[in-house]
Parts: C-alpha cells; structure tokens; sequence
C-alpha cells in the first residue's frame, strides 16, 4: 500500500527562477508565475506548505495586455474619506511610478487567499527595468514567451 507524499517544511527545496516579461501577456504571465509560487509544478506538492520557488520577474512595465483593456480595465480603490472612491486605468497605472505593481497585484488574486498566500508571495521579486539584485542566488532564466506562441504579443 502506498502513503500519500506529505512534504514538510524543512524538506523543501527552493530554486530561483528569472522571467523577461517585455511582451508577454500579463493574464498568461501571471497565472504562470502564482503555479510557480505555490509549487504546483513540481511532484511533491503539498497545498497547506510554502513548495514553491523565488521567481524574478524583469521588465515589468513592458509588459503586454490584448484587446482594449489598457483603456477599459479601471482598478478602483477608497481614499478612506466619505465619496473617496477613486479610478485608475491600467495604462495608467502602467505609466506611473510603480508599474511592477501591475504584475504583483495580478499574481497576489491568483494566490489562495489567507497566512500561505502572504508567506508566498515574498518568494515573488517584481522590477520595472532588466536589473535586479538577485545576481547571488543564481536564478536560472525561463523563457516563457518560448513556451506557447500565444504568450508574446507585439
């Protein structure tokens, strides 16, 4: 008879994984990158432990949508004030300051919701431009856009 597999935390091995978005679709890209973060690719995955990798994500801000949604995607948000309800559009908020944000916040609602979300979504290292401190770690680079035709746009 065989046991189910139950990894343990100490048990877990973690790898570093670098990914270019300039390009990719963001949809695509974001549900890629929440599989990696809880581990779902890896044969010894366990739901209610932190299985998964550190992904670096470069060239955020180039990052690609289809369609109209630039323009028709609002993310609404509360001052906190009585009638503070205010509006971004996404080409907004991919022009602003932060872009990488864009890509954190569609990787975060991809994530099972509670404690195991906020433990693994520190594993997800996001940045606007091509440089990132993680020379050390080593990540291996994954061409995503490479895995599927559908994946890179423009």
């Amino acid at each position: 008879m065989k046991a189910t597999l139950s990894l343990k935390p100490a048990e877990v091995k973690k790898d570093w994984v670098l990914i270019d978005a300039e390009g990719v679709v963001l949809g695509r890209l974001a549900a890629f990158v929440a599989a990696r973060l809880r581990g779902k690719h890896k044969p010894q995955f366990t739901p209610h432990v932190d299985c998964g990798d550190h992904v670096v994500v470069i060239n955020a801000a180039k990052v690609r949508v289809t369609g109209k949604k630039l323009d028709q995607s609002v993310f609404y948000y509360h001052t906190g004030y009585p009638g503070g309800i205010k509006g971004r559009t996404l080409r907004q908020r991919l022009e602003s300051k932060h872009p990488e944000r864009v890509v954190e916040k569609a990787v975060e609602r991809m994530i099972t919701r509670g404690p195991l979300q906020r433990r693994q979504m520190r594993n997800l290292h996001v940045y606007p431009g091509p440089e990132h401190p993680h020379a050390g770690q080593n990540p291996k680079p994954l061409d995503f856009a490479a895995l599927n035709p559908k994946n890179k746009r423009g």
